[in-house]
């Protein structure tokens, strides 16, 4: 049985934007087969979407909390959605 897509909302805070974070967050979601986007917010946060299995959205939720990432990050505030529409490839916004 195959498993459902599903959407992974995290809110990255820390010091992670103008650092290359979305660009090294892009990388790494395609290199899992994600689809969706990593976009900086006011406040100095980066809102990260990711649409996939649940296995590789895991997968990414936890580089994004493991310490590895440019920057630094302090906390992800994460949610997990049901997929919604397809989206093309992994954006930088």
């Amino acid at each position: 049985m195959v498993e459902p897509d599903v959407r992974l909302s995290a809110w990255v805070h820390g010091h992670v934007q103008g650092v290359g974070f979305r660009w090294w967050t892009r990388a790494r979601a395609l290199e899992l087969g994600l689809t969706g986007f990593a976009a900086n917010k006011p406040g100095g946060r980066v809102h990260v979407v990711a649409q996939g299995s649940r296995a590789s959205c895991q997968r990414l939720l936890d580089l994004l909390q493991g310490g590895g990432t440019p920057g630094h990050v302090d906390v992800v505030v994460a949610d997990w959605l049901d997929a919604g529409d397809a989206m093309d490839g992994f954006a930088e916004r």
